[in-house]
């Protein structure tokens, strides 16, 4: 056989190991995340990927990035096919083509991301350190647009591995959860290139990763032992009915539904607000004069609700549909509300309406409306409080209105579509998450799970898991003050990213003597 075909099925082997091991590493991201929390894994999968980007074309670099994605997501957001289940003889058939068609979707950031370092660092001589800087500034640019491109799908997130650990996640209330994956990303990717130095330079690499885990960790830690601004003096009254998504919205059930949040509101104790979650009255409320009449009477005196409902308002192009949360005080009028804005593409409506014949998942009249953006609803004697609804939470910066912080998050969310699945702990994750970067408690009522309380710090103070019924009884925890990320953003991150490719394209330039003539001509790098 020609040395020509040898080199070319040789070339071909390495590539598909690369792409095996890539898959392989991408898998074992989400058993780093909740409800996993596997913190050891984190180095392992991500300086799996690093190692296995060396020496590689822009293209192939591109396959192994696609592949590491694919296992990330692939088993990462399996849960969607759940969703398809609830009404199985319509979409049942569709749930695993969705999940794969939309895995490798996304597992299109972590090829670029690849691809971008790997064009970057076969230009010159960039060290293992400088490589490893730059593997993680692509990375991170393209986590974040992930979490932007066509609406923004930022789930399980890198620096989300540190949801469950206390000190590690409180570096998100400087640079948030973007910066917190692009330290967790760099920090996770150093054994990897310890790995392919040698003698003092490998000490020093091992040394920065533990630096730089003892750093977020310091940082972290003085964070938990600041004060924190004084309890407002809020009880709270969260209910969990746990209602199945397939009876939801049956005509038949919606008494025994609306029955259940009454008895369980009404349970003995004293609360200032009642929280209801997401489409929690199967019904338009502020429409209905007897159930208004009596969540009035199942409210104590000076009390208020928030509930999701749906809501509909007739215009000249016809009737258009929301998804709300609404206030109501003790006499059953309804105080104020905020309309859902960032949708659930296919859940709350269809893109591209009339090219596509696809019909939403959720059952309704037609899509729903955005609303106009995050909003702080102030109402009598309750601090002022954000409302994010279900798939709100996971969008870092957009869940607090910049020009009038409130005092508290209320997250109203359905999580049934998803069972028993992993999903409802990601989705948590998330809550948590938005609680640290804006210094905010976090109140999640969930229809079936997971309904918590979350301080500032992202603690869960209360919770009720997975399929329970019942109701959380609790304190309103006191806020941060406005924390560095809540005040700019990513800017900080932004500008780093741009920084550190200007950087190493200009070490690139600059080293590109050091590489011979054959590593030039065969395309490959020099770290």
């Amino acid at each position: 056989m020609k040395p020509k075909i040898l080199n070319r099925i040789a070339l071909r082997h390495r590539l598909l190991s690369r792409m095996t091991l890539g898959f392989a590493a991408g898998a074992l991201t989400v058993l780093t995340f909740p409800p996993f929390s596997l913190l050891l894994l984190v180095p392992v999968a991500y300086s799996a990927f690093f190692v296995g980007l060396r020496d590689l074309s822009l293209g192939r670099a591109f396959l192994v990035g696609w592949a590491f994605g694919l296992g990330q997501f692939g088993f990462g957001i399996s849960w969607i096919a759940e969703s398809f289940y609830v009404e199985a003889e319509r979409f049942g058939a569709m749930a695993i083509p969705a999940v794969a068609g939309l895995s490798a979707g996304l597992a299109i950031f972590p090829a670029i991301a690849a691809a971008l370092f790997a064009e970057i660092a076969r230009r010159g001589a960039l060290g293992s350190l400088l490589a490893c800087l730059l593997f993680t500034t692509s990375w991170t640019a393209t986590e974040w647009l992930r979490g932007h491109v066509l609406t923004g799908f930022p789930w399980n997130l890198a620096g989300y591995a540190l949801a469950d650990y206390a000190a590690l996640r409180q570096t998100a209330a400087w640079v948030g959860s973007y910066g917190l994956s692009f330290l967790s990303v760099f920090v996770a990717a150093l054994p990897g290139a310890a790995v392919m130095t040698s003698g003092r330079q490998r000490l020093t690499v091992s040394l920065m990763a533990l630096a730089g885990i003892a750093t977020m960790w310091a940082v972290g830690t003085l964070r938990l032992q600041s004060d924190a601004q004084q309890p407002p003096g809020v009880d709270l009254r969260i209910v969990q009915g746990n209602i199945p998504q397939e009876e939801k919205w049956a005509p038949e059930n919606r008494e025994a539904t609306f029955a259940r949040y009454v008895e369980l509101s009404t349970q003995p104790g004293d609360f200032d607000v009642l929280l209801w979650p997401e489409t929690a009255f199967p019904g338009f409320l502020d429409e209905d004069t007897e159930a208004r009449d009596r969540i009035a009477a199942a409210l104590p005196d000076g009390s208020m609700l928030l509930t999701g409902v749906p809501d509909r308002v007739p215009s000249e192009d016809g009737t258009r549909y929301f998804n709300t949360v609404q206030a109501f005080g003790e006499t059953g009028r309804i105080l104020t509300g905020y309309a859902k804005h960032h949708l659930v593409p296919f859940g709350e409506y269809v893109p591209f309406r009339g090219w596509l014949p696809i019909e939403r998942l959720t059952a309704g009249l037609g899509d729903f409306t955005p609303g106009p953006g995050p909003r702080t609803l102030a109402l009598p004697g309750v601090p002022l409080v954000a409302v994010a609804i279900c798939y709100e939470i996971i969008f870092p910066s957009h869940v607090v209105d910049d020009l009038f912080r409130p005092d508290w998050i209320f997250n109203a969310t359905n999580d049934a579509w998803f069972g028993t699945s992993i999903g409802p702990e990601q989705h948590l994750a998330s809550a948590r998450m938005r609680a640290v970067e804006e210094g905010l408690p976090v109140i999640r009522a969930a229809n079936t799970g997971i309904s918590a309380v979350i301080d500032a710090n992202g603690d869960l103070v209360a919770r009720l898991g997975n399929g329970e019924t019942g109701v959380i009884d609790a304190a309103l925890p006191s806020a941060h003050p406005s924390t560095l990320y809540a005040r700019f953003g990513d800017w900080a991150l932004l500008a780093l990213i741009f920084t550190t490719w200007a950087v190493g394209l200009a070490a690139g330039l600059v080293g590109t003597h050091r590489c011979n003539k054959r590593t030039r001509t065969e395309k490959k790098s020099c770290w």
